[in-house]
């Protein structure tokens, strides 16, 4: 993927609103996919686009939680862009205290909790290995709900 793909994809997005819409003032948000590997990016970004996964979470890095609301690029398998989302909400919790509703918002699996504590945990510990730190049952996580703004026709 290319800066170049990307800011035409968004000049796409732009071109569906309105003249004096306050996304035309982004000059190019974050673009990203899911997970760690292409297939998990294909797989959550397919759940995005259903309508099954309206939330998505991530380790908390201290960083600043404004930085993560508007709209954001998805990005499937192979890096293209493929929808924008908007992040309209943004909190902090413990891994350990993520109820089922969350698990539910999060759209993964058979949408228990259950589910979602073994999935993201074996995803963060492959995380906290490549990246070095250490997980722990009690880490902060960012957790993000969004909703879809615009999906790419081809």
């Amino acid at each position: 993927m290319t800066q170049e793909v990307v800011r035409t994809f968004w000049k796409r997005y732009l071109d569906t609103l309105p003249d004096v819409h306050p996304h035309r003032l982004i000059p190019l948000p974050e673009a990203w996919a899911f997970g760690d590997s292409p297939a998990m990016a294909d797989e959550l970004l397919a759940l995005v686009l259903s309508g099954t996964k309206t939330a998505t979470c991530g380790r908390y890095e201290g960083d600043n939680l404004l930085d993560h609301g508007g709209p954001n690029i998805l990005l499937d398998g192979a890096g293209i862009p493929r929808c924008v989302i908007d992040v309209h909400e943004v909190t902090i919790k413990h891994f350990n205290k993520v109820d089922a509703e969350w698990a539910a918002a999060e759209g993964e699996g058979d949408l228990s909790l259950q589910y979602w504590q073994d999935g993201h945990r074996r995803f963060f510990l492959r995380e906290a290995e490549q990246e070095g730190y250490t997980f722990t049952e009690s880490m902060l996580l960012t957790c993000e709900r969004f909703r879809v703004l615009f999906v790419a026709e081809d």
